[in-house]
């Protein structure tokens, strides 16, 4: 496997997807010790990127295969292949609120705020379903808008629950789940067949890693 370029999410998927990278032979103790975005190894060409640009740089052949969370590769809209899940960085796209928001009338309101890093997710929710709802994109500390009256509702991904438990938020509804996965560019998807077919193989192979 080689001439391959591979993005690589930067955050919580990061550690294992180097992990990962390594049980296949390659050699990413840089990413570990430095702060470089571009890293070589075996003939391969590593970039370190942040997760909602990794699906960018896929689609548009700045990498011919990258590994990213689904909730960003969805966000993004990208036109990429997607061959493989790789079981880790399980987590939900929810919709949550303060508790009193409980019940369902939060479904039927007028004029609703909806605070998220996910508008793009968010808004085809919202729409699909005809609920009404103001989309405001934010990029970080979402919990906070309920509480300071920003926004009604927030959008966010979640693990275990216990950010929104802490800031006394509640999960209203889910859109969807997510985990890690293997995407490719479509044009390498045909000019780089064969590698690409290896790659799949060898991380199925290392699927318990």
């Amino acid at each position: 496997m080689s001439k391959l370029t591979i993005a690589l999410a930067k955050g919580r998927l990061l550690a294992p997807s180097i992990k990962l990278v390594e049980s296949l032979g390659y050699d990413l103790r840089a990413a570990r010790a430095s702060r470089k975005l571009v890293l070589a190894s075996n003939g391969a060409q590593f970039l370190i990127a942040k997760a909602s640009d990794v699906p960018i740089y896929v689609e548009y052949g700045a990498a011919d295969v990258g590994i990213v969370g689904q909730d960003a590769l969805r966000e993004s809209g990208a036109n990429v292949y997607e061959p493989l899940v790789l079981g880790y960085g399980l987590c939900r796209l929810v919709v949550a609120g303060k508790r009193e928001s409980q019940d369902a009338e939060w479904k039927t309101r007028a004029g609703l705020r909806v605070a998220t890093k996910y508008p793009r997710a968010a808004q085809n929710y919202f729409s699909t379903r005809g609920l009404s709802g103001e989309i405001i994109a934010l990029s970080g500390s979402i919990e906070l808008a309920p509480m300071v009256g920003l926004a009604d509702l927030i959008v966010d991904v979640v693990d275990t629950g216990r950010t929104l438990r802490d800031n006394g938020l509640v999960e209203l509804d889910e859109i969807f789940k997510s985990q890690a996965a293997l995407i490719v560019n479509r044009a390498s998807h045909t000019l780089k067949v064969d590698v690409i077919r290896q790659l799949v193989e060898q991380i199925e192979s290392k699927q318990d890693f």
